[in-house]
């Protein structure tokens, strides 16, 4: 399983247009990027590849990182930076399956998957598939299971993500805070990979309106406001997972310049083989 981390900035990104902040001006200088949240999945074995969101930026992605396009897409949930770039459908796939969570949101009265269909009714090369989270569904020879995570006020989904020939187990929290169900938390335990939603450091908190939530013991805030866990709070989960490698994602320009590109925050174009 060959994954590629094509977005792994937040709503705005990473440098963000218009900001002249230091983290903005030190990504131009050092040429890294974050752009909005996607990832490439292939496997190896098989010559398929699936995408997880698709992100406004999906032509330069696609473009700057030279992977192939996605037998199959996945939408974890309706937010426009993890949504919007499936309009890049029309005239570049002659048919592609999009799989999205079935389950009804209070919020919005529909699933995922038939919001995703509304909206995109017009691209006649897509077909939206519902899917049930907690149950494990083939995608291009992978084993791919939806776990509900807790990112309000709208339903999101987190993934696990499995070769079922090698073992070979990729997570992804989606965009989340540090209250993950503890079903959700079995399916995602034990990855090879885990990426983690880490919009900022705990320490911002204290210039969020709502604070910070979900404070560990020495009262470090593993969520940020209420809707995505801090950098604190993703590490936290990934120890609880006990997760072989984790990378930090769906990241903020807030990061102060200094803590902003360590590690083991990601960056645009990181490629890793699981096997």
């Amino acid at each position: 399983m060959r994954v590629t981390l094509l977005g792994t900035g937040d709503t705005t990104g990473t440098p963000t247009v218009g900001c002249d902040c230091e983290t903005c001006r030190t990504a131009r200088e050092r040429g890294l990027e974050r752009t909005r949240f996607s990832v490439h999945v292939e496997n190896e074995r098989t010559g398929e590849s699936l995408l997880v969101d698709f992100s406004p930026d999906f032509r330069y992605q696609f473009l700057r990182d030279d992977v192939a396009l996605p037998d199959a897409g996945i939408i974890t949930h309706i937010h426009f930076d993890h949504l919007d770039g499936l309009g890049n459908a029309f005239r570049v796939f002659d048919s592609l399956e999009v799989y999205a969570a079935d389950e009804t949101d209070p919020r919005t009265g529909k699933s995922v998957a038939e919001t995703v269909a509304d909206d995109y009714h017009y691209l006649n090369t897509i077909t939206v598939l519902p899917t049930t989270p907690l149950e494990s569904t083939r995608i291009c020879g992978l084993d791919v299971t939806f776990v509900p995570v807790d990112h309000p006020p709208l339903v999101c989904y987190g993934l696990a993500i499995e070769d079922p020939e090698t073992g070979a187990k990729l997570s992804i929290t989606g965009d989340t805070s540090y209250a993950v169900p503890e079903g959700s938390r079995e399916v995602l335990a034990d990855p090879d990979l885990l990426l983690a939603d880490a919009i900022v450091p705990a320490h911002l908190c204290a210039s969020h309106p709502a604070g910070g939530r979900h404070e560990g013991p020495d009262g470090t805030p593993y969520t940020f406001g209420s809707k995505h866990m801090t950098r604190e709070g993703a590490l936290t989960l990934a120890e609880e997972l006990e997760a072989s490698r984790t990378r930090l994602v769906h990241l903020a320009h807030y990061y102060p310049a200094e803590e902003a590109f360590e590690e083991p925050l990601a960056v645009d174009g990181e490629r890793y083989v699981l096997e």
